[in-house]
């Protein structure tokens, strides 16, 4: 039937790595807008005056709260409209909130402006993997979510690389005279940089990327895919309710982490053993892009090849040994004595803690029904960013400032962060193998049903 074989027949696969090429780039500069600040701490808090605390709400919370808020409402746009349009409108409203950054003179400017890239960057990731979701056939699909997700390490990589040049470069001169702007400080000029040429990235998204067939439940008559109401979404969440929880708080422990890493890993290397932040950056944002992109890399092919030797619930099994293997490195490296030790420590810690962002949203997408998927995505969004992005910089923050009083304590605020979180998501994603594979049958089922 005409019906079966549209929906049977994917995109060539040139074309299909392209988009994914494409999206991974947008990725990238997400990361890129959404990190950078992570290296801007000194500069910031001098020139607007503000506590750890404070740095730590712009890094994280600001952005994570409205990032989350419009993720879900997005999400859901993305099961019912055009996926290219909602991410094309994305990168170019986060851009230009990136770029506004830059004409912040109050810590309450600056939180707006951040505010504005949380909501721009919550039309991407449900509706790119939704869109890779219909490129790629299933035993492929791993892979490209992971070479999606290297855009998360290569941009924090660019990020504090770029912020470490910066700094450095601030500490020499102060102040930028812009045309129609004035005089601004290198800080806010980092934000023009990399906020602008989003809009680039926007356009060539729009021109290139083509919205694919979605593919899955089909009518009665086969002829076009079944839209899902909003109330059958959310009856088929409840009855996976313990799939979901347990995917998505485990990777939110790993996201609180991560998060408390990113934000304050640099500032550690600074306070503790007095590295130039141009070397930190260098250094750092080396690791980051190297060991990520690898880990995540890795992490997909591991499943995809899983998968291929029948094992159904490869991709959580992924993201559950690596958890494990994190274990020793993550709690050894901020234990270190010098910054040589710490930054060898932090490249397994990177690898194995990157291994779960690809294959975690695979397995969430294996495990819903097309019209769902961007739902499905942004609830996932929502849990790991509003307690790993609005959470992690900021207990990280508390405990040095509240219970060590002593900003040099940092290192032990974040082996406090990470041992706890590291127990939680072994423990969350452990539970979490046994109901993925129901969840799977589940999707079978009801597949089954509904094109009867």
């Amino acid at each position: 039937m005409a019906g079966d074989d549209k929906q049977d027949e994917f995109p060539a696969p040139g074309y299909s790595w392209y988009v994914v090429a494409v999206l991974t780039l947008a990725y990238m500069f997400s990361f890129i807008d959404r990190q950078i600040m992570s290296f801007l701490v000194a500069p910031i808090r001098r020139d607007l005056q503000i506590s750890d605390t404070q740095m730590s709400l712009l890094m994280g919370l600001s952005f994570a709260v409205f990032y989350t808020l419009f993720g879900i409402p997005l999400g859901r746009l993305a099961d019912t409209r055009s996926r290219r349009a909602i991410i094309t409108i994305g990168i170019a409203f986060w851009s230009i909130a990136t770029a506004g950054c830059g004409l912040a003179k109050r810590f309450g400017d600056l939180a707006l402006m951040r505010m504005g890239v949380g909501v721009g960057e919550a039309t991407l990731s449900p509706a790119a993997y939704s869109l890779i979701a219909d490129y790629f056939p299933p035993n492929r699909r791993s892979t490209a979510m992971s070479v999606y997700s290297m855009g998360i390490y290569i941009g924090s990589g660019f990020a504090f690389i770029l912020g470490g040049m910066v700094a450095q470069f601030a500490s020499t001169r102060k102040g930028f005279t812009i045309p129609l702007i004035g005089v601004v400080e290198s800080w806010q000029l980092v934000f023009f940089i990399v906020g602008l040429p989003g809009l680039l990235v926007a356009l060539l998204l729009y021109l290139t990327v083509r919205e694919p067939v979605r593919r899955g439940v089909l009518r009665a008559d086969r002829s076009a895919p079944r839209t899902a109401t909003l109330p059958e979404t959310k009856a088929y969440v409840f009855d996976n309710l313990t799939t979901f929880a347990c995917l998505n708080l485990g990777i939110a422990m790993l996201t609180l982490s991560a998060y408390a890493g990113t934000g304050w890993i640099p500032t550690m290397f600074s306070r503790r053993f007095d590295w130039p932040q141009g070397t930190v950056g260098l250094v750092y944002g080396s690791i980051m892009a190297i060991s990520g992109t690898l880990g995540v890399l890795t992490g997909g092919w591991l499943a995809d090849w899983w998968g291929q030797k029948g094992c159904s619930d490869a991709n959580v099994r992924v993201a559950w040994l690596s958890t494990i293997l994190i274990v020793p490195f993550g709690i050894l490296y901020p234990l270190a004595k010098t910054p040589t030790m710490t930054a060898v420590l932090l490249v397994p810690t990177i690898f194995f803690g990157s291994m779960p962002y690809g294959v975690i949203p695979a397995a969430i997408q294996g495990m819903m029904p097309n019209t769902m998927r961007a739902t499905a995505t942004a609830i996932y969004l929502f849990v790991i960013n509003i307690i790993g992005m609005g959470l992690g910089p900021t207990v990280a923050a508390l405990i040095t400032d509240r219970i060590f009083k002593d900003p040099k304590a940092v290192n032990y605020s974040l082996l406090i962060v990470g041992a706890g979180a590291y127990v939680s998501a072994i423990i969350l994603l452990g539970i979490g193998l046994k109901s993925y594979r129901r969840s799977l049958q589940y999707l079978e089922d009801w597949n089954r049903s509904a094109v009867t």
